[in-house]
Formats: C-alpha cells, sequence, structure tokens
C-alpha cells in the first residue's frame, strides 16, 4: 500500500481536502465457497466504501473507494476477520483511478483464464446448522443436507472453479424460491452456499434393500420404512435391530453396523474379507467417544475439528463395544459424524456405530450408486443412498496424536485438497505419481503442490483407475499442465508404469529414491530445504545399488542425499512373504547372528505357529541367499520381535505385527536393549535380538520386551543420527517412513535427539508413510530444475 493517507473533507498539510482513495485487491487461498464475498460485502459496509467484488480463477476480486483510513482499515481486516473456512494466503493492493462510485455490490464471477483458485475440502456441520436440523419447527428440521457458507460438502461435490453451482454436483437442482432468497442476499448466511437446498427442493435420501438380500431381509425393509417417520429414521431401526446398512457419505459408502451387537460386527467381518484388521467407529459427540477411547486434549482436539477424522486412541477400560470390532488392537479408531445424515443415524440409533469403508477389501471405496449396489450387494443388507452425486470419492482421514503434534496415517476427507507450499517453487509444472502402497499423487505450479487424497495400495485395476482419474480432475482443477513428472526409482511399481506412460506424451521423467522421498516430504512441509540427517525407516524401497532398503540414516536436503548409515542387511526370505509372514523374518535375523552353519531351532513362542519343515526351508533360503535378496528394512525388524514375542506370526494387513508390539510395550522405563552402530555406520540389530532372546528366554513379560526393545530401537537412532550430524556440521533430523507412525518410537526417538541438542523434525501434515512420498518427489523434482 501506499503512505499515509488524509479522510476526504479534511485539511491535508496544505489546507486542501484530500481526495478518496480507490484500489484492487487481490485475494489469494482458500477463499472461494466459504462465504467469502458476503464477508466483504458486510466489511464494505461497516467501512462506507462503494466498489464490487466477485470470485475469478484465481481467488477473490475487489474494488473499493473511499476515505483512505477507512480502505486502509478495510484492507487490514480482511485476513484479520476472514470466515473460518477460509486461508487467506496473500493479500495484494494495487492503487486505482478514483471514480466516484456509490454503494458496493457482489457481481457475477468471472471465469475467464485459468483456474488458479484453492478449493476448500468438506466441513463437518456448523453448530447453526445442526440446531436446524434438530428443532422441529424449522424447515430444514431433520434435512440430510443442511448446509451454509460455514460447513458442508465442498471437494467431493466440485467440478471445476469458479467454485459456483453449475460447476458443483448440486447444478441439477433447482432451488425453491425461499431457499434462492437466502442464496441472493449477501447478509444471509448461506449467501451463494453452492450446495443450499431443503426439503422442498434438495437432494433426497431412499433406503432400498440390497440387491443381494433375501426375502426376509426385503420385508424387514419393508416394515422398517413403514413404521418410521422418515427414511432415515428407517435406516436407523434397520441398525439398531442388527442388521448391516450401507451409507452413503460426503466421499462415499461405509458399512455400517451396531458396535455393540457381536453377530453384526462378525457378520461384517465375515462378508468383507477383513480379518483382523480394526474398524472405525462413529459415535454422537464427545462425551460418547470417552467411553470408548481414552481422550487427551490432543485428541479431543482432533476429534471436534471441522475435519471430522478418525482419531485413534487407547482404548477405554470396558469399552461397550463388540470384541470384533478391533482384535488385539490397543488403541480404537474413533470419529465423530461428518454430514447432518450421520447426526440423524446417531441420534436415532443411540448407540456406537461400526462404520468401515464401503469396499472390499484393497478396493477403493464405492462412491457411485450403481457401483456400490453391485459391489456391495452380498455385503450390505439394506443401501441408505441419495440423489447427490459424489463427483471424487474421499475416505475417511486418519489421525494420532504425539507430543505435541498430530501424526497424520492417511490424508483423506477434510484436508484434501488443502495446498502445501514448496520451499523451492517449480519452474515447470509438475506431476509426481507416489509409490504403491497408500499410494497419493502431488500436482505442482509454482510455489504450490496438491497432494491427492489417499487412494489406497496400487494393485488392481479398480485403484489404478481411481488414481489417474484423481490426477486429471487436478489437473482441470487446478490449472496444472506437467512437464515434469517425478517417480519411484522401482521399475516394476505401477506408479513407475502411469509416469512412463506420460513420458509418452512429452513429459521429462524425474527418478527420485524412495528414502530420499521421505526425507525430502518431511523437509518441504516444514519449509525447509536442507541439509538435513534423516532417519528413514519403513518396509521397503528400492536402493539405488538394486536392494531393498528399509532402515536408511541419511544426510541430504531437497536435491540429493548420502547415504551414511543402515540397519544391518539380512536375507529377506521369500522376498514380498516376510512381510506377510514375520516368522520368517524371526529366523532371518536368528540365522544372522548366529556363527555361520549354526542351527538354530523354533523359538517357543513360534513352536504352534510354524510347521518344522517350514522353518527348516526358510532356514536354508536365508543362508543361502536364494529367493532371499538382502534387506535393510527397519519394518521388517519389527515383524521379527513381534515374532519372537509370540505377538504375530503371520499378519493379514500391512504392518500389523508392528503395530501389535507397539501396542503391547509395558508403559514406563524399563531400560534400553543395546543397538550398536559399527565403524561402517550400520546399526547390527544382531545384539538387539540377542538380547530379546535373553529376555524371552528368561522368561520376562513380551510388554517389557517390547518397552525395551522400543527404547533400544530409539537410543540407537539417535546415537547414529548424532554421529552423522556431527560430521555434517549440522542440528536437523528428520525421522520419517512408516515405522514411524509408531508413537512410542517417535515420541522416544524425538526426545533422545533433544538430550542431544539436536531438532527433530517429523511429519504432521502429510504421512510419514509411503503417503507423503509424492510431495516428497514434488520437492526433489522442482529442486533439481529449479533456475
Amino acid at each position: 500500500m501506499s503512505g499515509a493517507h488524509v479522510v476526504p473533507g479534511e485539511p491535508d498539510a496544505a489546507g486542501s481536502p484530500s481526495p478518496p482513495r480507490r484500489v484492487e485487491v487481490r485475494v489469494d487461498g482458500v477463499v472461494q465457497g466459504v462465504g467469502f464475498r458476503p464477508f466483504v460485502f458486510r466489511l464494505a459496509e461497516e467501512y462506507g466504501l462503494a466498489g464490487f467484488v466477485l470470485n475469478d480463477s484465481a481467488g477473490v476480486l475487489i474494488e473499493v473507494e473511499g476515505p483512505a483510513a477507512a480502505v486502509d482499515a478495510f484492507v487490514a481486516a480482511i485476513p484479520a476477520r476472514a470466515p473460518v473456512l477460509a486461508r487467506v494466503e496473500a493479500v495484494a493492493v494495487r492503487d486505482l483511478a478514483a471514480t466516484a462510485g456509490r454503494g458496493f455490490s457482489i457481481v457475477a464471477s468471472d471465469d475467464a483464464g485459468g483456474p488458479d483458485a484453492l478449493v476448500s475440502p468438506d466441513t463437518a456441520p456448523c453448530a447453526d446448522c445442526l440446531t436446524e436440523l434438530r428443532a422441529p419447527t424449522d424447515r430444514r428440521y431433520r434435512h440430510p443436507f443442511v448446509n451454509c457458507t460455514n460447513c458442508g460438502p465442498r471437494f467431493t461435490i466440485v467440478r471445476g472453479v469458479p467454485y459456483d453451482r453449475p460447476l458443483t454436483t448440486m447444478a441439477t437442482f433447482t432451488m425453491c424460491d425461499a431457499c434462492r432468497a437466502e442464496y441472493d442476499d449477501p447478509r444471509d448466511r448461506r449467501f451463494h452456499a453452492q450446495p443450499n437446498a431443503c426439503p422442498a427442493c434438495g437432494p433426497r435420501v431412499s433406503l432400498v434393500a440390497a440387491d443381494g438380500a433375501d426375502r426376509a431381509v426385503r420385508e424387514e425393509v419393508r416394515r422398517a420404512l413403514a413404521g418410521a417417520r422418515d427414511v432415515v429414521a428407517g435406516a436407523a431401526a434397520l441398525l439398531a435391530g442388527g442388521r448391516i446398512v450401507a451409507v452413503k457419505g460426503a466421499g462415499g459408502y461405509h458399512l455400517a453396523c451396531r458396535a455393540d451387537d457381536d453377530a453384526a460386527v462378525g457378520a461384517l467381518r465375515a462378508r468383507k474379507h477383513r480379518e483382523d484388521r480394526p474398524f472405525a467407529l462413529m459415535v454422537a459427540d464427545v462425551d460418547a467417544a470417552r467411553a470408548l477411547v481414552a481422550l487427551g486434549p490432543a485428541q479431543e482436539a482432533l476429534l471436534v475439528g471441522v475435519a471430522r477424522p478418525i482419531v485413534l486412541a487407547p482404548r477405554a477400560t470396558a469399552a461397550p463395544i463388540s470384541a470384533a470390532v478391533a482384535p488385539r488392537a490397543p488403541d480404537l479408531g474413533v470419529m465423530l459424524p461428518s454430514t447432518p445424515l450421520h447426526h440423524l443415524l446417531l441420534d436415532d440409533v443411540g448407540t456406537p456405530l461400526v462404520m468401515t469403508s464401503g469396499n472390499r477389501s484393497d478396493e477403493p471405496i464405492a462412491h457411485e450408486d450403481d457401483d456400490a449396489r453391485a459391489r456391495l450387494a452380498d455385503i450390505a443388507d439394506a443401501i441408505l443412498l441419495h440423489d447427490r452425486p459424489i463427483h471424487v470419492r474421499t475416505d475417511d482421514s486418519v489421525l494420532r496424536a504425539r507430543e505435541g503434534a498430530p501424526l497424520m496415517l492417511r490424508r483423506a476427507r477434510g484436508y484434501v485438497p488443502e495446498s502445501v507450499a514448496l520451499p523451492i517453487a517449480a519452474a515447470r509444472d509438475v506431476l509426481a505419481v507416489g509409490a504403491e502402497l497408500k499410494s497419493t499423487f502431488t500436482l505442482a505450479r509454482g510455489s504450490r503442490a496438491w497432494v491427492g487424497h489417499h487412494i489406497g495400495d496400487l494393485r488392481n485395476a479398480e485403484t489404478l483407475a481411481s488414481f489417474t482419474s484423481g490426477i486429471a480432475h487436478f489437473e482441470r482443477l487446478f490449472a496444472v499442465r506437467p512437464e515434469i513428472v517425478a517417480h519411484d526409482l522401482h521399475p516394476d511399481l505401477l506408479s513407475t508404469t502411469v509416469a512412463r506412460q506420460r513420458e509418452g506424451d512429452g513429459l521429462v521423467l524425474v527418478g527420485v529414491q524412495h528414502h530420499h522421498a521421505h526425507l525430502a516430504a518431511c523437509l518441504a512441509e516444514h519449509g525447509e530445504t536442507g541439509p538435513a540427517v534423516g532417519a528413514i525407516y519403513d518396509g521397503t524401497g528400492f536402493g539405488p545399488d538394486g536392494t531393498a532398503w528399509g532402515g536408511e540414516i541419511l544426510v541430504g536436503d531437497l536435491r540429493s542425499f548420502t547415504r551414511v548409515g543402515s540397519l544391518r542387511p539380512v536375507a529377506l526370505p521369500g522376498g514380498d512373504r516376510a512381510a506377510r509372514e514375520p516368522w520368517r523374518m524371526a529366523c532371518a535375523w536368528l540365522i544372522a547372528g548366529l556363527a555361520p552353519g549354526a542351527e538354530v531351532g523354533i523359538p517357543r513362542a513360534l513352536r504352534d505357529a510354524v510347521e518344522p519343515t517350514q522353518w527348516e526351508n526358510v532356514a536354508r533360503l536365508a543362508r543361502s541367499g536364494f529367493a532371499a535378496p538382502p534387506t535393510t528394512s527397519m519394518g521388517r525388524l519389527f515383524d521379527a520381535v513381534a515374532a519372537l514375542c509370540g505377538v504375530r506370526a503371520v499378519a493379514t494387513y500391512e504392518g500389523q505385527a508392528a503395530a501389535e508390539l507397539e501396542g503391547i510395550a509395558a508403559a514406563g522405563d524399563h531400560g534400553a536393549y543395546s543397538l550398536p552402530r559399527a565403524r561402517d555406520g550400520a546399526l547390527d540389530a544382531c545384539a538387539t535380538i540377542a538380547d530379546v532372546l535373553a529376555d524371552l528366554r528368561a522368561r520376562v513379560d513380551p510388554a517389557v520386551v517390547s518397552a525395551r526393545f522400543h527404547a533400544g530401537v530409539a537410543r540407537g537412532t539417535a546415537v547414529a543420527c548424532a554421529a552423522a550430524a556431527s560430521a555434517a556440521g549440522l542440528d536437523r533430523v528428520v525421522l520419517s517412513g512408516g515405522v514411524f507412525q509408531n508413537r512410542l518410537l517417535a515420541d522416544l526417538t524425538a526426545r533422545e535427539l533433544r538430550a542431544t541438542g539436536l531438532r527433530p523434525l517429523l511429519p504432521e501434515r502429510l504421512p510419514p508413510n509411503d503417503g507423503g512420498v509424492s510431495f516428497g518427489q514434488a520437492a526433489v523434482a522442482a529442486a533439481r530444475t529449479a533456475t
């Protein structure tokens, strides 16, 4: 802004009245679909200014004219008083010639040029809308789609920008006179709320028997509808009676049943072919959550936030749910209702509900009605659906709370598509295709990167189709025209195949080593370029030497890295099969610690889980190296210890053994096993395994063994990082990779590092697992190609 101004009509230093001031104000950030224009309108009226405001493809454009002091105050108030869902990133002011205009108006959106505005995520219903939802005298009483500019769907319904109703899935719903009056009134909280509707003009819900339901179920659905006051109450009656109902939410379908009904939960687990992985739970409010989990302030803050993620928290003693909800899991995943429809269901059922993704294992969630009816036909008894289309399927986000910060495990609904800043701007548009597990993509333009929603594991045609369609949607939505495609070094990943296909379209390939991408993602998230030390621990990632890395000590920045240490390599018997059968890694680590040729018997905890001939065959593989490539995987070390402790010999989902090992760890300080560092920088866990075996043979409780193991890995990691930091003259250490989803390990390692004077950096806005790899790839590609 220019210098000091005086109010028109008052004399300046020369005694002449000062002229009015007119300025153009450009506001960038999440400023569309969040009530920003009516906020500006009311602000201009408050300061007595003339002019206009409009949405365009770059954000919000304002022109105001009036007394200079009032104009200055108006501009200062924009970021200070912005609507709750807005995120103002920049306010640019340019002086214009005064026009002596009168009045202030909101004008139609200008959609010229390519889209550059930020689309906001879906958000939970606000308090005002929930009051209307539950007020019998309100015209939106029990309307499952109540929303306003302060809440409701955004990302899942938007087809393009500017964010106006014709470019959303609400385009086919014509507003009634009452809704139109609200929509057109800048003083109303529903002014230009694009999903605005009511029972007279908006989407409608329906309840049908699943296509696979038998005659008895179909009759039960008919009776439920006949005896209920509305469709949602009918669905609630089915749930209360023990039925499984597929429920259409904001970003896709859930499969729901009563969480306290053993038969219902068992049937859902059997029909979905989900053996052990815990189910998520939905509860009506925070008090109901406290009956299930121990909520500290950090967990509660995440739970009640507008994103409404699934929050993992310690299971409460005697939580009133079926044992089949989360077998052997010390934590439960709990969320509050994320839509008005969910609020009504929880109000009507009166008990916590299982609310798990509407899919079969390893498939993307169903979000289109016909697809849901086909794919969920033999899982659900009934389907609660509605006629507002979902444009982008978006799963629930999942978080934990660790010391002083959130720990993102899955980033999706409520957080996507918020952009993440790049510390080195991309000179050319970038597409980063990520890894293969917990897949995401990232698109980057300039200093802004959009990390796509969690897709899942790229192992089937449906997931791959969701991945490629998501990329295309983001390219259109944010006008990213990639010239560079960043990818993992592993040549056989489906994501690498996608990159090679884009190379055929003329894009330049940039290969990024997997663990470097983890390091870069954390650095870039924190706005840093490096260099830094990184302890990057995960399952496996393709190393430049062609071996399977996974327990790495790196020194690097956004452009490059050096490997200065790693976990000692051991055999990976059977390759990927070892991740599904942790006992194989127990065998491999036992053999690694023995003298060559020495025999190793089956440990006591595994004798009932492994046949002697299986053990002998795997031992031969480990010794010979045949079908047993070397790996430095820290994830597989955790698997080995879990198997030795009798926690988990065979896993039914990725990361299960390590998660259950963390879950049994005894609280308090029980000492730490050794994890010595050799002269070549290798962390030799053979000593750790020896300590574990000694304690187990002495009948030490596996809970104490787990605690000592976690403490030993944390201490050994901190010692190795301190040595690397000292040698490189650095004070920052990144802790990332899927193993650092382990809250206990992350907290212990961070404490050890701080005790040595080092500053730990951990991912917060993005997952430490492979869900953050695509952002790291984009950051590396931007840095390497910067001019």
